[in-house]
C-alpha cells in the first residue's frame, strides 16, 4: 500500500533519527531523500541535525535539484541524489552519511572489496570506493557515476558514504551493513589478517543471490569481489627490479614537469 506523503515525511525523520543516533553524523551532517514521484524528490534541507528533524523541516525538489516547496534551504549535496536517481529508476530512496570505520577505510583510500562476509557478497558484491570529488559541486558525483548502476553502496573519498535502496529502510540497512562490514574488516586486519573466501565459494554466494531475493542492479554486471586466488597471484609477483624501479620514478618525475 502507498504511503502519503505525509507518512514519508515521518520515515525520512525516523531514520535521520537512528543515523544521528548510532553515531553516523555529526552535527548537521548528511542528507536523506525519497522519491515521491517521475518528476518531485522529498530530501532532508541544509543546517539541520538529523537527529532532530521535524516533518515540516523537510524540502520539495525537482529532479533537477531545485526546490519547489519548503521554508528551509536546500542541501549543498543534492544533485548527488537527483544523479543516483536519474541513474537508477529501481532507486526511491537514497542516504548519505559519515559512518566512522567505514569513512576511516574510505579517507585511507581503501576500498571494501574483499570477500569475506556472505552476507555482504549476496547483498552488496562489495563496497566500492570513488575518489574525493568537491562536496557541493558537480565534482563530488563524477567519480562515483561508473558505480552507481552497479552498486547499491559507494564509499566517498576522504568524506563518507552513499547507499540506497528501494525504500528509506532498505537505505538505512545498506548502510548499515557497510558500517559492519568495516568494523569486522578492521578487526580482523587487527588479529592479523582476514581469511578471504575463494572463488568457488564466491560464485556459489552469487548464484545463490535470486533465493535471497537479491535483484540485480539494473542490468549492470558487477566486478566479483577480491578473493583468495587474486590475493596468491598478486603474492606471488616478484619485486620489482632496481631499473625497473628508476624508470618508474623517473616516469612520475615527467608526468609532473620536475624533470
Amino acid at each position: 500500500m502507498l504511503k502519503s506523503e505525509r507518512e514519508l515525511r515521518q520515515d525520512i525523520v525516523d531514520i535521520g533519527r537512528l543515523v544521528y543516533q548510532k553515531g553516523w553524523v555529526a552535527a548537521n551532517d548528511g542528507n536523506i531523500s525519497i522519491r515521491l514521484d517521475h518528476d518531485r524528490i522529498l530530501a532532508t534541507p541544509t543546517r539541520v541535525s538529523k537527529g532532530m528533524m521535524h516533518v515540516d523541516d523537510l524540502i520539495v525538489v525537482d529532479k533537477s535539484g531545485c526546490k519547489l516547496e519548503g521554508h528551509r534551504d536546500c542541501t549543498s549535496e543534492i544533485l548527488m541524489h537527483c544523479t543516483i536517481y536519474n541513474l537508477r529508476p529501481d532507486v526511491q530512496s537514497v542516504l548519505h552519511a559519515h559512518p566512522p570505520v567505514a569513512t576511516g577505510f574510505a579517507t585511507a583510500g581503501r576500498p571494501l572489496n574483499l570477500a569475506l562476509l556472505p552476507e555482504v557478497v549476496i547483498g552488496l558484491g562489495y563496497v566500492p570506493l570513488a575518489e574525493y570529488g568537491l562536496p557541493g559541486t558537480p565534482a563530488l558525483t563524477e567519480p562515483m557515476l561508473p558505480y552507481i548502476p552497479k552498486y547499491d553502496a559507494i564509499m566517498m573519498g576522504n568524506h563518507g558514504v552513499v547507499s540506497y535502496g528501494s525504500d528509506v529502510y532498505k537505505a538505512f540497512f545498506n548502510m548499515e551493513t557497510v558500517e559492519h562490514f568495516a568494523r569486522i574488516t578492521l578487526v580482523a586486519e587487527l588479529l592479523g589478517g582476514a581469511k578471504v573466501l575463494p572463488k568457488i565459494e564466491v560464485d556459489k554466494l552469487l548464484d545463490s543471490r535470486s533465493r535471497y531475493g537479491v535483484e540485480r542492479r539494473n542490468g549492470a554486471t558487477q566486478e566479483c569481489p577480491v578473493v583468495a586466488e587474486d590475493l596468491a597471484r598478486s603474492s606471488d609477483r616478484l619485486p620489482l627490479t632496481r631499473a625497473e624501479l628508476v624508470a618508474l620514478v623517473d616516469e612520475a618525475l615527467k608526468a609532473r614537469g620536475i624533470i
